[in-house]
């Protein structure tokens, strides 16, 4: 047995001991919906965006097809224009941007960093865009990663967005989940009663998933940018 494969046999014994025992899960087909490339060239055509910004660009997959002069991509290890961590570049940063697609670490922490920094250089009449928001089981929204493809626990970043009243906040269906951030008085806003939202469980994301992430069907989100 090689060592990931014990290691993560070890870490999958520890969590089923351990962890949050939870295990329905939601009935999303990614395949069938647009992804995440189509749809920020959608949006950027709709808004007649000209300014754009990547967090998170890996081997530029999605960074090389949006086709924008005025474009930043920032990661610390491949792809994009600037080798750094999002937290160094937003450091340094002077310039706003009408698109913000963020899809760096999965996880909480990160996420809402970004998210912070994203809306304070984020245009009149701009939108943020987050990947992995939407993860279908338990084993998806561990960190660390367990296995399979991991959403991470970005949508707890979401749902502490939610509770925001001047940033509109909804989850598109498509893609694994693309939260789409506006810099507009939120419409809906989710009552803050929670304090930790780390601590929250995907129990309670299950069970309060239309309220928590407030979802919009791929066809009807035009209408709500």
């Amino acid at each position: 047995m090689n060592l990931n494969k014990y290691l993560y046999l070890i870490r999958r014994l520890f969590y089923y001991i351990y962890g949050e025992k939870f295990y329905k899960r939601l009935d999303y087909d990614w395949k069938s919906q647009p992804n995440r490339t189509e749809i920020l060239k959608e949006i950027i055509t709709f808004k007649n965006y000209i300014t754009y910004l990547e967090i998170g660009c890996d081997l530029d997959e999605n960074f090389s097809q949006i086709y924008l002069k005025d474009k930043i991509g920032v990661d610390p290890k491949s792809g994009g224009t600037h080798r750094m961590t999002s937290d160094e570049f937003f450091l340094l940063n002077e310039k706003k941007f009408d698109l913000i697609y963020i899809d760096g670490l999965h996880t909480y922490e990160q996420a809402i960093s970004d998210i912070k920094n994203s809306t304070k250089v984020l245009n009149h009449n701009g939108i943020i865009v987050l990947h992995d928001c939407l993860p279908k089981k338990i084993w998806n929204q561990l960190v660390p990663r367990m296995y399979g493809h991991w959403n991470g626990d970005v949508w707890k970043a979401i749902v502490e967005a939610r509770t925001w009243k001047d940033f509109e906040t909804f989850t598109l269906i498509a893609d694994h989940g693309l939260a789409i951030i506006q810099n507009i008085p939120n419409s809906n806003i989710l009552l803050d009663e929670i304090k930790k939202f780390k601590k929250l469980t995907f129990e309670q994301y299950f069970n309060n998933h239309q309220n928590f992430m407030q979802p919009v069907e791929y066809k009807n989100y035009k209408k709500f940018i």
